[in-house]
C-alpha cells in the first residue's frame, strides 16, 4: 500500500514537471515567433534601404558630382553592411532558439515516456494487489 502511495506521488510529481515543461515550451515558441517577426521587420528595412539607395543613386547621378555620389554611396553601403550583420546575428539567435526548442521537446518526450512507464508500473502493482486480495 505504501508503495502504491509512493508511486502515485511520483506520478503527480511527473505530471507537474510535464506541465512546467509545456509552459517553458510555450514561452520558447512565443520567443521564436517574436524573433521571426523581428527578422521580417529587419528584412523589410533592408529592402527599403536598398530601394532608397537606388533612388538616391538615380537622383544624384543627375545632380551632383562623382565624389559626393561616391561618398553617399559608401555611406549607404556601410549602413547596408550593418543591417546585414544584424540580420546574421538574428539568424544565429534563431538557430540557437531552435536548438533550445529541440532539446526541450526531447526532454518532454523523455518525461512522457517516464510517465507511461510509471503508469504501467502502477497498473501492474494494482493487478498484483488485486490478485493478492483474491487469493486471500
Amino acid at each position: 500500500m505504501l508503495l502504491l502511495l509512493l508511486l502515485l506521488l511520483l506520478l503527480l510529481t511527473l505530471l507537474t514537471l510535464l506541465l512546467l515543461l509545456l509552459r517553458v515550451l510555450l514561452l520558447l515558441l512565443l520567443q521564436l515567433l517574436l524573433l521571426l517577426l523581428l527578422l521580417l521587420l529587419l528584412l523589410l528595412l533592408l529592402l527599403l534601404l536598398l530601394l532608397l539607395l537606388l533612388r538616391l543613386l538615380l537622383l544624384l547621378q543627375l545632380l551632383l558630382r562623382r565624389l559626393l555620389l561616391l561618398l553617399l554611396l559608401l555611406l549607404l553601403l556601410l549602413l547596408l553592411l550593418l543591417l546585414l550583420l544584424l540580420l546574421l546575428l538574428l539568424l544565429l539567435l534563431l538557430l540557437l532558439l531552435l536548438l533550445q526548442l529541440l532539446l526541450l521537446l526531447l526532454l518532454l518526450l523523455l518525461l512522457l515516456l517516464l510517465l507511461l512507464l510509471l503508469l504501467l508500473l502502477l497498473l501492474l502493482l494494482l493487478l498484483l494487489l488485486l490478485l493478492l486480495l483474491l487469493l486471500l
